[in-house]
């Protein structure tokens, strides 16, 4: 056998033993922690007990749903009129005397009392009950019911207002412990470089400015770090702060970010139409202006009511004079029938500014309509733009990657200086630093974009 072909094997396992051993770059990428990895302090938190925490505490909700809670106490037949008003009565007043009567030409003799009691007592029971009003009771009890409507519809927009928030909240504390491990493998990345560094310098293969060089951007990789730390530490403040508990409470976080990229603008629209809480509200609000309409015509309608009662009266007069005991009973009732026939133009008026709000009341809706239809378009566009960037920023991030472990080497064997490899570096950590960005703008603008069409609950599993 030549002996290249014994140089050959005896070289093979160093081959494959040093293709087998990582560089100092591949070291500091297998150290560098995970969202799944990195300690965290506290309970894991996942997005459906945060959202769940957060409906159950929010003041706002409380609030609407106290709201919700009045109106359909409201919603009664007899608020709107159906029903009779039955009320009782009782009085009795008397009176102690003391008297001295003369009558005239003495013709009688004198009388003389003291401590005479009189009292005279009624009781009885009265019904009142509107027999027609122009059909207005029967538009009220409707709008009531509309009412009630607005109020739920009302909660509605607040729990997925809050949802959102609680979702944008929680991914925003994702992006920031994603930027944290970048920047903690950057640092690791700088570490190894300037343990290099300062061994090269000790056996004299390269210049203290070299060493110098590697501690500052050691440094300024620390410091970024920090600021990441604080950073991330003022996201969970915010999403505490949402959570309606302390803002120092601890939590982890272990979700990573995974956009959907299957959303359609088509299939948002529509269901923005019939199932946006504050469209709906708006629609809703144009069906109370038209019953407003309704309850006003209807004053030009007669109106008749019916009162009747039973009514007991009992006398007792120790006086002596006139009657000195009584019973009366007396069943009564009275029918009313009335017709406005010239109040000053002022229903009129009432009629026509009823009119005119619903005229407001409709633009309210097609402005309102406009606007989520914009805000949906807006928002989707921006979706659609931050998946593209988001497909280039991991491609971007791969080769990246692959650019600092070259730079490394070549750095290493002195075939490059500093200055190109802490340029590459930078360019690796703003690389990593877009694409976290980018999956975080995608994922906000498709909380928003379920928000905006009411189906975030649903795709949430809530």
């Amino acid at each position: 056998m030549k002996l290249s072909h014994w140089l050959f094997f005896a070289c093979l396992p160093l081959s494959v033993s040093a293709q087998q051993t990582p560089n100092a770059i591949q070291r500091a990428q297998q150290r560098s922690f995970t969202v799944a990895t990195i300690p965290q302090p506290g309970e894991v938190l996942t997005l459906q007990q945060a959202v769940q925490q957060a409906i159950d505490k929010d003041y706002q909700i409380r609030i609407n749903r106290s709201q919700e809670e009045i109106a359909r106490n409201n919603y009664t037949k007899g608020n709107a009129g159906y029903l009779p008003v039955l009320t009782g009565n009782a009085n009795s007043n008397g009176s102690l005397q003391s008297f001295r009567q003369t009558t005239i030409g003495n013709l009688q003799p004198e009388r003389i009392g003291s401590g005479v009691f009189n009292r005279a007592s009624n009781v009885g029971i009265n019904l009142n009950y509107t027999v027609f009003n122009g059909y207005a009771r029967r538009t009220f009890y409707t709008q009531l019911k509309q009412l009630l409507q607005i109020s739920t519809v009302n909660t509605r927009a607040n729990v997925e207002a809050t949802v959102a928030n609680i979702a944008t909240g929680y991914y925003n504390v994702v992006r920031h412990l994603q930027r944290l491990i970048a920047f903690t493998q950057a640092l690791d990345i700088s570490r190894e470089r300037l343990e290099l560094a300062r061994a090269n310098y000790e056996v004299g293969t390269r210049s203290k400015v070299d060493f110098l060089s590697a501690q500052v951007d050691y440094n300024t990789d620390s410091a970024a770090l920090l600021s990441q730390e604080q950073a991330l530490r003022n996201a969970k403040i915010i999403l505490n702060t949402l959570l309606i508990r302390d803002p120092q409470t601890e939590f982890a976080i272990r979700d990573t970010i995974i956009a959907r990229t299957d959303l359609q603008l088509e299939a948002l629209q529509q269901s923005l139409s019939t199932n946006n809480p504050q469209l709906a509200a708006a629609i809703l609000n144009r069906s109370v202006s038209d019953l407003n309409v309704e309850i006003a015509k209807a004053q030009q309608l007669p109106l008749v009511t019916a009162q009747t009662g039973y009514n007991y009266q009992f006398i007792d007069n120790q006086g002596g004079f006139g009657v000195a005991t009584g019973r009366t009973s007396a069943v009564t009732y009275n029918v009313v029938a009335s017709i406005p026939i010239f109040n000053g133009y002022n229903l009129k008026r009432q009629i026509q500014n009823a009119r005119v709000n619903t005229i407001i009341a409709q633009d309210q809706i097609d402005t309102q309509k406009l606007q989520l239809q914009s805000a949906v378009a807006q928002t989707y566009h921006n979706y659609q733009n931050s998946l593209k960037l988001l497909n280039l920023e991991v491609q971007n991030n791969q080769l990246a990657n692959q650019n600092v472990d070259i730079a490394y080497d070549r750095y290493r064997i002195g075939n490059s200086t500093f200055v190109e490899f802490r340029n590459v570096q930078r360019t690796a950590i703003d690389g990593q630093t877009r694409l976290i960005e980018a999956e975080y703008n995608a994922k906000a603008a498709e909380i928003e974009l379920l928000r905006l069409s009411s189906t975030i609950s649903q795709e949430l599993g809530l």
